[in-house]
């Protein structure tokens, strides 16, 4: 049977895939470093928590969309843990190569520092959180199967 998008069930994952990386980061300070997501956002736009809050939400929501949309139709595999950890691995290498040193030059520092989030363990930390973040979107996101009713 042949299984088409489902837009209700990427956000819905999206939303719980994204939860689930959020409290992980909040155990970071248990770790001895600081992970808190939507306060990086935030300062990086120079605005208040609760714009960080929604920034980082949304990231989540397009990447979902994207995992069940894209990713799932180009690479020809099922929605399960395995794969939606795989799909975890593009948008935490995208963060360590791309989004943290633009982070690092906003805040005066430069490109270099901030690669790989300027420092191992917390890259490792980031990794860990972007493949919880992926396995659950894999776990929960169902997509529609042509010639059955779609799931509300």
């Amino acid at each position: 049977m042949k299984s088409k998008f489902s837009l209700s069930s990427a956000l819905l994952a999206g939303i719980i895939a994204t939860a689930a990386m959020t409290a992980f980061t909040f155990m970071a300070p248990l770790m001895g470093f600081e992970m808190n997501i939507p306060n990086m956002l935030a300062d990086a736009m120079g605005a208040p928590v609760i714009v960080g809050w929604a920034a980082h939400l949304m990231i989540g929501e397009v990447l979902a969309i994207n995992f069940a949309s894209i990713y799932l139709k180009q690479t020809d595999k099922p929605a399960n843990i395995f794969s939606g950890a795989i799909f975890g691995l593009i948008p935490w290498l995208a963060a360590q190569i791309m989004v943290m040193p633009m982070m690092s030059v906003l805040a005066g520092g430069s490109y270099i520092s901030g690669l790989f989030s300027g420092s191992v363990i917390v890259a490792m930390a980031s990794l860990i959180g972007h493949l919880i973040y992926g396995a659950v979107l894999g776990g929960i996101y169902t997509p529609e199967y042509a010639g059955s009713k779609a799931i509300a």
